[in-house]
C-alpha cells in the first residue's frame, strides 16, 4: 500500500512541475511573431496613414479575410481527403498523389491571393510610404521561420 501512495505523490509532483515549466514557458519566453506581423504593425502603426487610407486599408482587409477564409477552408478540406487517402491507401499512391495535388492548387491560390492583396494595399500609400513597406515586404518574405 505504502508503494502506490509513494507513486502517486510523485506522479503530482511531476504534474505540478509540468505545469510550473508551461507556465513559466508562455510567460518569460517570446513567443514568435505570426508572418506578416511585421508589415501589419508597419501599416498600422509606423506610416501615419491619413483617413482616406485607413478606410481603404480596412475595406483591403475586409475582403481579404472573408477570401483568406474560404481558402483556408478548402485547405483543411483537402487536408481531410488527404489524411482519407492516406489512410486508404498506407502508402504513396493515386489518391494520396491526388489529394496532394488538389491542396497545392488551394495553397498556390491563397498565395496569389495574399499578394494580390499586398500589392493592393501599396496602392494606397503615398510615395513617401512605399520604400518602408517594400523592405517590410522583402523582410517578412526573407527572414528565416524561427
Amino acid at each position: 500500500m505504502m508503494g502506490w501512495r509513494r507513486l502517486l505523490i510523485i506522479a503530482a509532483i511531476a504534474f505540478l512541475a509540468a505545469m510550473a515549466g508551461v507556465f513559466v514557458g508562455r510567460s518569460f519566453v517570446a513567443q514568435p511573431r505570426p508572418p506578416g506581423a511585421e508589415l501589419h504593425s508597419l501599416l498600422h502603426d509606423r506610416l501615419d496613414l491619413d483617413a482616406r487610407q485607413q478606410a481603404a486599408l480596412a475595406e483591403l482587409e475586409r475582403r481579404f479575410a472573408v477570401r483568406r477564409q474560404a481558402l483556408e477552408l478548402e485547405l483543411r478540406a483537402d487536408n481531410a481527403r488527404l489524411a482519407a487517402a492516406i489512410e486508404a491507401e498506407h502508402g504513396y499512391g493515386p489518391q494520396v498523389r491526388e489529394a496532394v495535388d488538389r491542396s497545392h492548387v488551394a495553397m498556390g491560390e491563397l498565395q496569389k491571393e495574399t499578394l494580390a492583396h499586398v500589392f493592393a494595399m501599396r496602392q494606397i500609400l503615398r510615395p513617401d510610404q512605399t520604400a518602408r513597406f517594400d523592405q517590410a515586404v522583402v523582410k517578412a518574405l526573407t527572414t528565416e521561420a524561427r
